[in-house]
């Protein structure tokens, strides 16, 4: 199943554009958390981040594609900072300028499958791996693993 994450920009000439979401990279590998202003993003960044992965950027995510690799990476203005609801915007220093997007979450959408399908997304004309949200304390640990080693079934 191919679903379709739009960017806020369309793809200029050098392949690059602007997405309303967050990112991670987890050992080499990113994580682009997409959904409606207010579905978690930055809640699930933090509790990745919680478990060992790096910020690269919240809020807004500079998208480029780069022969069949998606990478992202922050707005100057956003770089190093991620919102907290009720606490504040943290300082979230990282060794992380961009990564490759190896997965994409959807908030937006609740997995209902034990077993959900093959999911992917098409953005800037790279497919990307698609996960719904499940709405489990494990999610974060599952995504982690997801990176790490891939998915199986």
């Amino acid at each position: 199943m191919v679903f379709s994450l739009t960017t806020d920009t369309a793809g200029d000439a050098a392949g690059r554009a602007r997405m309303h979401a967050t990112c991670v990279a987890y050992r080499g590998r990113g994580v682009l958390i997409a959904g409606a202003s207010g579905s978690g993003k930055s809640a699930l960044a933090l509790q990745l981040m919680a478990l060992g992965a790096a910020l690269v950027s919240d809020d807004q995510v500079i998208l480029e594609r780069r022969d069949a690799m998606l990478i992202a990476s922050a707005p100057d203005a956003l770089r190093g900072k991620i919102e907290a609801r009720f606490v504040g915007i943290l300082s979230a220093p990282s060794p992380c300028a961009e990564v490759a997007i190896a997965l994409a979450v959807l908030l937006d959408i609740s997995e209902t499958d034990r077993l959900p399908p093959d999911r992917a997304t098409n953005i800037l004309g790279c497919p990307v791996p698609l996960l719904h949200n499940v709405a489990k304390t494990y999610f974060p640990a599952a995504i982690l693993q997801y990176l790490e080693y891939g998915r199986q079934a």
